[in-house]
């Protein structure tokens, strides 16, 4: 039995619904983080030290981190799929994309969705909002560059690698801000949104 705890308005959670779709992986999902609680209870603790979601329990064996999550239930389970690449250097540029979204992308994306979503318009920081608004501008024209060359980060095929990064770029179009003509980065958003796992688990309300 897989169980995922986490709540479908967390970025973190998506990419692991989403995952779990292409997989056509089978689980029972409970609420948890936020309005839901439950993330700093004694036992989800025991689980997940960081109280953050999500969290997995598949038959026994329990794992956090939406990445981790993520390259797990491919190796386990992706085999028909094809998503986690078995050449050492697709995989390898599967996963470096999922590390950047990480290191570089997280980060300002985070700081401008939280501003324009989940702050009272009277406390909005403007410059801020701004700054971040032109620090993921960069961060995208990097992979529209990529992306001019290939279908999907790693290549041809979607991989691994377009789940976390596809998440925040939901977010990226979905946002009220103004953004720059990037082709290659629109043009692989619209091949995403056409995946049934995307559009049931990403492209959400923002809340």
């Amino acid at each position: 039995m897989l169980r995922i705890w986490g709540r479908t308005n967390s970025i973190n959670v998506q990419k692991v619904l989403w995952c779990a779709a292409e997989l056509g992986l089978q689980y029972e999902r409970i609420d948890a983080g936020l309005q839901f609680g439950i993330n700093r209870d004694p036992w989800y603790l025991a689980m997940n030290p960081n109280g953050l979601v999500p969290t997995i329990d598949d038959d026994g064996f329990t794992l956090w981190e939406s990445n981790s999550i993520v390259r797990y239930f491919a190796a386990r389970y992706g085999g028909a799929a094809g998503i986690y690449p078995q050449d050492p250097r697709v995989r390898a540029d599967a996963e470096r994309w999922m590390d950047w979204s990480l290191g570089a992308l997280n980060q300002e994306m985070r700081t401008i969705f939280w501003q324009l979503v989940r702050t009272p318009t009277d406390r909005r920081d403007g410059p801020l909002i701004e700054q971040s608004r032109l620090a993921v501008a960069e961060l995208w024209r990097r992979l529209d560059g990529v992306l001019a060359s290939r279908a999907y980060v790693a290549g041809d095929r979607f991989t691994v690698g377009d789940i976390p990064v596809g998440t925040w770029v939901y977010r990226w179009y979905a946002l009220p801000i103004e953004r720059p003509e990037l082709p290659n980065l629109k043009a692989w958003y619209e091949r995403l949104t056409r995946r049934e796992g995307y559009r049931a688990h990403v492209m959400q309300p923002l809340s």
